[in-house]
């Protein structure tokens, strides 16, 4: 297949979704199948990185939620639990590209004539869980951009406590290498030393970023984890796990709403997530 230059759009990725998630042992995460995707339709980096907006997540991120959708509603893949995906016996029969595409056609037609709101429009209550994330993810990282430095740093020590990390302690900006923080994670008989760095990002975090923290953690910490409110370039993800090198743990904006989610730290979760700015002014 030769490499696209722009996204595919959701119609093209449901046939591609179908054959990855078979590939795939017939259930995947969102990102195995976004990977898969982009590996399977020879999608250069330029396109993997194009972002949805301000993001957090990418076009072709955006645009696969919505083929799953449309496969969901012809019954030819379900999603058991949250962001894991599993195609049926329905999906296991389609034979091609023309046939997802006719089964779906009709099915549009179908919710047509029963609503004028069909549920493959953005915006209705039967929108994708990952494009209908988007939302509240943008308000969160909006808001963390608009953070003082040093209490976006109190932000990161509270999460890394919060996941069992103890002795956090935030260097600030001491000028110690490039590290904004170190802790101790204890696993089993095992205690790691932990180093980290939090940046603000709102574009992509490159490959640079990655080594300079890798230079700034030689001989002094077991392990080395980099947060940012970015996202990672495929250069930056494969530099994080370069064979002969220290591995760098990465969390980019959208694991790390899903941390403060987790956790609970300024985001409520009701019918939908609620953004509440006052604990991060207060922090």
């Amino acid at each position: 297949m030769s490499h696209a230059t722009e996204v595919p759009k959701r119609d093209d990725l449901m046939w591609p979704t179908l054959r990855a998630l078979d590939g795939l042992g017939g259930s995947a995460s969102n990102r195995e199948l976004d990977d898969r995707l982009g590996t399977d339709m020879e999608l250069p980096d330029a396109v993997l990185e194009v972002m949805h907006g301000d993001g957090p997540q990418t076009e072709l991120s955006y645009e696969s939620a919505w083929a799953r959708s449309a496969l969901r509603a012809i019954g030819a893949v379900e999603t058991s639990g949250r962001g894991v995906w599993s195609i049926t016996e329905v999906g296991r029969r389609i034979g091609s590209a023309d046939e997802v595409r006719e089964r779906v056609r009709r099915k549009r037609q179908e919710s047509r004539r029963r609503e004028p709101e069909s549920s493959f429009s953005p915006g209705t209550a039967d929108a994708p869980e990952q494009a209908t994330d988007e939302s509240w993810k943008s308000a969160l990282l909006d808001t963390l951009r608009e953070m003082p430095p040093d209490g976006f740093e109190r932000l990161c020590q509270r999460l890394l406590r919060e996941h069992g990390f103890s002795q956090v302690r935030v260097t600030g900006r001491s000028g110690d290498g490039g590290i904004d923080g170190t802790g101790v994670l204890r696993f089993n008989l095992l205690s790691f030393h932990v180093s980290f760095r939090c940046k603000r990002y709102s574009g992509p975090v490159g490959p640079a970023s990655v080594r300079d923290f890798r230079g700034a953690l030689a001989g002094r910490s077991d392990k080395g984890l980099l947060i940012t409110t970015g996202r990672f370039t495929r250069d930056a993800e494969r530099e994080a796990v370069r064979e002969g090198a220290m591995a760098i743990d990465l969390i980019d904006g959208g694991e790390l709403c899903n941390l403060l989610r987790e956790r609970q730290l300024g985001v409520v979760a009701e019918t939908v997530e609620r953004v509440e700015r006052g604990f991060f002014e207060q922090i």
